[in-house]
């Protein structure tokens, strides 16, 4: 089995104007969203065996906010350019490249993206993926280059002003 939490960066900052797209860092929401959610998934038992992140700066200071809450080691987080401004077959190219002895992987983009793809395998559909919204999906499979292909189960869908939570 394999689990991979897709997780929207946090809402970012617009305040610097000088800043490319890709430079942008968190506001002040997104500092108190990311941390919030990361006890959101700690409250499941969720602890990656990888943190996988675009290397946009929001993305990766969302993610660093989920190591640390969830005692995972920063330096470790990957970085992969690829993730940022990707298509579906873009992320579906980088998990396929995971690890096989990494079951459990977080990882950190971009919408629209990462709300087709939670679409691609949720049976309701899900209008939009909100800054910091996640979700989770399990592979019945032992590699990752197989996920395509093997049974798929649509675990969860949180995000910070859902109130089931």
């Amino acid at each position: 089995m394999k689990t991979i939490i897709f997780i929207r960066h946090a809402k970012s900052s617009w305040k610097f104007l000088e800043l490319t797209d890709f430079e942008r860092p968190l506001n002040k929401r997104g500092k108190r969203n990311a941390p919030e959610m990361a006890l959101r998934l700690d409250n499941l038992g969720i602890q990656p065996d990888l943190i996988v992140s675009s290397s946009a700066v929001r993305a990766k200071m969302t993610a660093t906010y989920f190591a640390e809450l969830l005692n995972y080691p920063i330096p470790t987080i990957q970085e992969v350019d690829k993730i940022y401004e990707a298509t579906v077959s873009d992320v579906f190219e980088v998990i396929e490249k995971l690890q096989d002895n990494k079951d459990i992987v977080l990882l950190f983009g971009h919408n629209p993206t990462f709300t087709m793809i939670a679409n691609h395998f949720s049976n309701t559909p899900i209008a939009n993926i909100p800054t910091c919204g996640m979700f989770g999906v399990e592979f019945k499979t032992e590699k990752w280059k197989n996920f395509t292909e093997s049974q798929s189960n649509f675990l969860f869908f949180d995000y910070p002003k859902n109130s089931d939570s």
